[in-house]
């Protein structure tokens, strides 16, 4: 229930804020890895943004506030890996193989679908419309990523399926945060999240052999800034807000707006096709993201578990322990 607090413009410009920001975070990590290798530049986007949210945090309620159990500090490290190293990170290194950014963002949107598998495979039992937004999902998902003839050659597999494996991380970490011992303090969790999502990419980024290839310029800088502060701190701070000021599937239709912005910007900035395909491929995703949403905020039926799954998915309500 919205607080009465929140006046309508507070929702409309956080909500616009998640839009832009988070539909915009694909082109930014475009402009990096043009000039920076993806795995060190985006662990030091992290690793930049924990300090900076670690220093704001201890700035206003003192270092205490950062203190966790050893539990709290191994399950928010190991929430980090799976949505941000794994499930944001590696998008970097999917758009690195050659995909666009407005399809890393489909691709990226088919979260909901990944967590209804997951679900599935848990025993819980999803309703016909959440599977049939599965189905339709794998339909657009084959549209984009197949060739069709010479003017659609196909999207480059490796990088599809980094993307795509992503993804499936983040969906990962999404349906198992209410079964770990976490953080109260969703802004402390997201902390050590960062922190530990900075420093498993770093690592990475050491283990492969990454390098610098000549200076980096104020375009790849100003990108790099743009995803540490907006990306990482602005954004999350509005959707944050926004979870406790606003009615759930409002704040829901980041998911479908998020790839429109984010092809709209791809093709305005860097010139990216928007062919046929990718419309009807993009259009056959999110009508199945829109189908799982609906199901997951649609009128609960008795004994079913689903409003609170998406409630929890979207509201990042973290226990103290796992259930």
């Amino acid at each position: 229930m919205m607080p009465a607090r929140a006046g309508r413009g507070a929702i409309a410009l956080a909500l616009f804020l998640v839009y832009v920001i988070w539909g915009s975070i694909y082109l930014a990590i475009r402009l990096v890895i043009d000039e920076v290798p993806p795995l060190g530049s985006m662990g030091a986007r992290f690793l930049l943004a924990a300090l900076l949210m670690a220093a704001f945090l201890a700035f206003r309620g003192g270092w205490r506030r950062l203190r966790l159990s050893w539990r709290e500090t191994a399950g928010a490290s190991f929430l980090g890996v799976l949505l941000l190293a794994c499930g944001n990170g590696l998008t970097s290194v999917g758009q690195l193989h050659g995909v666009p950014s407005g399809v890393t963002a489909l691709l990226v949107a088919m979260v909901p679908l990944w967590i209804c598998i997951y679900r599935t495979l848990s025993g819980d039992r999803p309703r016909v419309l959440e599977l049939a937004g599965v189905g339709v999902g794998l339909i657009g998902l084959a549209v984009l990523v197949l060739p069709h003839g010479r003017e659609h050659a196909g999207l480059p597999l490796v990088g599809v399926a980094v993307i795509v494996l992503s993804s499936v991380s983040w969906s990962f970490g999404s349906w198992i945060k209410p079964r770990i011992w976490l953080p109260r303090d969703v802004y402390v969790s997201a902390t050590y999240q960062l922190l530990a999502a900075g420093a498993a990419m770093t690592l990475a980024s050491v283990a492969t052999g990454e390098r610098l290839h000549g200076e980096i310029g104020l375009r790849a800088w100003g990108a790099f800034g743009y995803l540490v502060v907006f990306g990482s701190i602005v954004g999350f701070t509005a959707y944050a807000w926004l979870l406790h000021h606003a009615p759930l599937p409002l704040v829901a239709t980041h998911t479908y707006v998020n790839p429109v912005v984010a092809v709209a910007l791809g093709s305005v900035v860097l010139s990216e096709p928007v062919t046929p395909v990718l419309v009807i491929g993009g259009a056959v995703v999110l009508l199945s993201v829109v189908l799982v949403v609906s199901a997951h905020t649609g009128p609960r039926r008795r004994g079913d578990s689903t409003t609170n799954d998406f409630k929890v998915l979207l509201s990042d309500q973290k226990p103290t322990r796992g259930g």
